[in-house]
């Protein structure tokens, strides 16, 4: 049994941020994150882009090497950019890259449509997160940043896509902009972990993005997202004061949920 299973048998909330860089990924990790995320939300926090589809593997391969070398105890998974796991065979290719030469512990796809995959990767030995209810790099074809779920036919597809990913051998779930009762529903029916963006206090655990939750945001600030740094003056005591709100329950509230 994992450290992440284990959390979640015991009910301990799971702490998650993603990081970009060597210094924040060491001021992260010394504060005692479970995971560090290396997001393709980097295409759009760190590039300046309007969404994550233009970030390619290369991008994705430099910025894990910088926060590999920052970071010490947290699990470092990696997202995998669109496009470069249309079939089992390049997926295959690219978790090898981004572990080989990212030093990335998981890496992290979006959709159940690619269960084969997870599935072929998993049985060569590569531990794989699933991304579940708003994926980025669909967001052209879901017709912008939209919640979902909202309905039975939207909610049902989700239940059932969540137990595939389980089935197909995913080690944990993300799910983004999912309604708080439905991603409660989901995490109580899977014996894997879920971490919520957006999809309410009953997850396994919670991730943001880091630059969001310092306040530092281009455009519209995500509604699902605290400002941390606002109420505590410096970094280092922001970073601390999420993973505490994330491990008593008080982040998110219900301001925070859909």
């Amino acid at each position: 049994m994992t450290k992440l299973d284990k959390l979640k048998q015991n009910g301990e909330k799971i702490t998650c941020l993603t990081a970009y860089d060597a210094s924040f990924s060491s001021l992260i990790d010394q504060a005692g994150i479970d995971i560090l995320l290396v997001g393709d939300s980097l295409g759009m926090v760190v590039q300046g882009q309007n969404s994550t589809v233009p970030v390619t593997l290369d991008d994705m391969i430099y910025h894990c090497q910088l926060v590999a070398r920052g970071k010490q105890k947290a699990l470092l998974i990696a997202d995998m950019p669109f496009m470069t796991y249309s079939t089992p065979e390049i997926a295959f290719e690219t978790a090898a890259r981004l572990m080989r030469e990212g030093k990335a512990e998981m890496v992290k796809l979006e959709g159940a449509w690619a269960a084969e995959t997870i599935e072929m990767l998993v049985e060569r030995g590569i531990p794989v997160c699933g991304h579940l209810g708003l994926t980025p790099q669909s967001v052209y074809k879901l017709g912008g940043y939209r919640v979902q779920g909202r309905d039975e036919i939207e909610a049902q597809l989700l239940r059932e896509e969540a137990l595939l990913l389980q089935s197909a051998g995913a080690s944990l779930i993300v799910l983004e902009c999912v309604p708080g009762d439905l991603a409660a529903e989901i995490t109580t029916s899977l014996r894997i972990p879920t971490i919520g963006i957006g999809a309410g206090k009953d997850c396994d655990g919670q991730v943001l993005v880091l630059y969001d939750m310092l306040g530092i945001t281009i455009g519209k600030k995500p509604s699902f997202s605290k400002d941390f740094l606002q109420t505590t003056g410096s970094i280092s005591t922001a970073i601390e004061a999420f993973i505490e709100a994330v491990k008593n329950g008080t982040f998110p509230g219900p301001e925070h949920t859909f």
